[in-house]
């Protein structure tokens, strides 16, 4: 067991403390796939706890921080710009135009072949248009631009 564990752990279970507060404001009705999917992750992270203490018992508890030496602070610290800048921009421009710009920038950022860019991106907003849009019929944010 890894003493990092613990924070992921603590992390995962406020998010499903969370999600649960706001799926329990939603109608009757609406309430049974968030439910489901919150109890579904609540059970995988207690599955881990379990897993945690079963390699805690075996082979003691380590710190979990030799995980990250080899962390590269000239990636993470870029990327998470991006992401933050990927919510702004789709507040303002929509999912799919913030989309398709994060996914460039991060990946061009990335130095992955522009090939492989062009094709990851153009598969990805497929997929997303047709299970939701499509099929799920889910308004995805258009942004207070095309509002």
């Amino acid at each position: 067991m890894k003493k990092t564990d613990i924070g992921v752990v603590t992390f995962m279970y406020a998010v499903c403390a969370l999600f649960l507060a706001l799926t329990l404001q939603l109608p009757r009705a609406a309430q049974t796939y968030p439910l489901f999917i919150i109890l579904l992750l609540a059970l995988l992270t207690t599955l881990y706890v379990a897993q945690m203490v079963r390699g805690a018992r075996r082979s003691g508890v380590t710190t979990g921080l030799e995980d990250f030496a080899g962390f590269l602070p000239r990636q993470f610290f870029p990327i998470l710009v991006m992401v933050v800048l990927y919510l702004v921009v789709m507040y303002f421009a929509g999912f799919y135009i913030a989309t398709l710009v994060f996914m460039v920038a991060c990946l061009l950022f990335l130095r992955v072949p522009k090939w492989q860019i062009a094709l990851s991106t153009a598969v990805i907003l497929a997929l997303v248009y047709c299970a939701f849009t499509l099929f799920l019929k889910v308004r995805l944010p258009v942004g207070l631009l095309f509002k």
